[in-house]
């Protein structure tokens, strides 16, 4: 006899799970990251300009169910937060202020950035394409996704 496998949701029949958002918040550009629908994995969504970020988070949220934003949080070696906290914070307000139903969750950063150039020579681009700095925000924001994926899985 072999036996039945089954599987049991623990979302309600009519919930539709929603994706994580990770977001690199820097001076000039945000670098967003998105998982899939069932939260599986991180995907790079788009670079836009800090005076654009809240506009096109609307316009995505229209479209898409989002349960979670995950927010890179940027730390010095000693583990204190940076002097970048001070325009951080005041977004993060903002995003809690338009999306008061959304999580917000913090996600040490350090390190994104080596490692988003890191990933980019491994892929082989090439040293012009490298510089690009809206592709270094994207990517890293795909890793501070990634690594709170993790988190939640206990991976690491």
């Amino acid at each position: 006899m072999t036996p039945a496998l089954f599987f049991v949701s623990l979302q309600p029949e009519n919930e539709v799970m929603g994706r994580i958002l990770a977001i690199d918040y820097g001076q000039k550009r945000v670098g967003l990251a998105v998982t899939d629908p069932l939260q599986i994995s991180a995907n790079g969504l788009d670079t836009v300009g800090v005076h654009e970020v809240y506009t096109y988070l609307e316009k995505y949220l229209a479209k898409e169910k989002v349960d979670t934003f995950v927010i890179g949080l940027p730390k010095q070696m000693n583990g204190l937060e940076s002097d970048s906290m001070q325009y951080i914070r005041p977004f993060v307000t903002g995003l809690q202020r338009k999306f008061p139903d959304i999580e917000l969750v913090y996600v040490d950063e350090r390190f994104t950035s080596a490692l988003a150039h890191q990933t980019m020579r491994d892929a082989g681009l090439k040293k012009k394409d490298r510089q690009s700095k809206p592709l270094v925000d994207k990517i890293a924001a795909t890793i501070i996704l990634q690594s709170y994926l993790e988190s939640r899985s206990g991976i690491r």
